[in-house]
């Protein structure tokens, strides 16, 4: 199955905090966590350091014989080594990140999706099937709207972001909150994982949350029109079609959001490409 890969940043001059390889093999798509202009991490590196390093040894782990959930743990505890001694790991805001992976042979294909990146997959003769955790997303619908009463990117929305990025922490990787990539390698048992056969698919998609909203912020694309947009004109075509929205709505009074734009990633597979 050939793919196709776009990603594009927030801003020009922000460093894209999401990350996406495809090797022989296997698939991954992170969307590094970012903390809020003035808020600490108590990292050095940052959050797109997180990401690709993170992103980089898991692609690498996928070609062992663990399980997934085995071999993003180890990814983690081995990004926990290389900034363990220049950094504070145990910090609040310390780097995090969702995670979307694929492993396939010659019949079948594994996932494993943690926090709210976004698989989708293009069975025939069915609606797609849309694989994503939403545990951090109900966490969050109460916590969130202060900051969605407010005009994005005035100060008022940087501070209430900063208190909502500051209360969402506080259910991060624990039982009855939400679970992403971060110090913790258990987390990666509590990802959302499984198996089909390469044959029940006609494509599939690895979306980063900046890369969905048509469909599940703005409410202006069903799942199946983002994989027609996918397969007629390609992952870049649909990304443009987010940030023309987005530009739309500077101030987030339509649709209220953290980020005006938002860092956005596809990963696109197509049986027929």
């Amino acid at each position: 199955m050939p793919f196709l890969l776009a990603t594009d940043p927030a801003k020009p001059d922000r460093p894209n905090e999401d990350f996406a390889a495809v090797g022989t093999n296997a698939a991954v798509l992170l969307d590094g966590a970012g903390t809020p202009p003035g808020t600490a991490s108590g990292c050095v590196h940052g959050v797109a350091w997180y990401a690709r390093t993170l992103g980089g040894l898991l692609l690498g782990a996928l070609g062992s014989d663990d399980t997934l959930s085995g071999a993003l743990a180890a990814s983690i505890e081995h990004v926990n080594r290389l900034h363990a001694d220049t950094c504070d790991l145990k910090h609040a805001e310390t780097p995090s990140s969702t995670v979307v992976a694929l492993r396939w042979d010659g019949t079948e294909c594994e996932y494993l999706v943690l926090a709210d990146s976004v698989l989708v997959l293009d069975r025939p003769g069915v609606s797609p099937e849309v694989i994503t955790d939403d545990r951090e997303a109900v966490v969050g619908a109460e916590l969130r709207k202060p900051m969605d009463a407010l005009p994005t990117g005035t100060p008022e929305h940087d501070q209430a972001l900063r208190d909502y990025v500051a209360a969402l922490a506080e259910h991060r990787n624990r039982s009855g909150g939400f679970w992403v990539a971060n110090t913790d390698p258990t987390a990666a048992h509590e990802a959302l994982t499984g198996r089909l056969h390469l044959d029940e698919v006609n494509a599939l998609a690895l979306l980063s949350d900046g890369a969905t909203r048509l469909a599940d912020r703005f409410g202006l694309a069903t799942w199946r029109d983002t994989l027609d947009t996918l397969a007629a004109d390609g992952p870049a075509a649909l990304i443009a079609q987010v940030r023309t929205v987005e530009d739309s709505d500077p101030h987030g009074q339509r649709w209220p959001r953290g980020k005006t734009r938002d860092d956005a990633t596809v990963i696109y597979g197509h049986a027929d490409a």
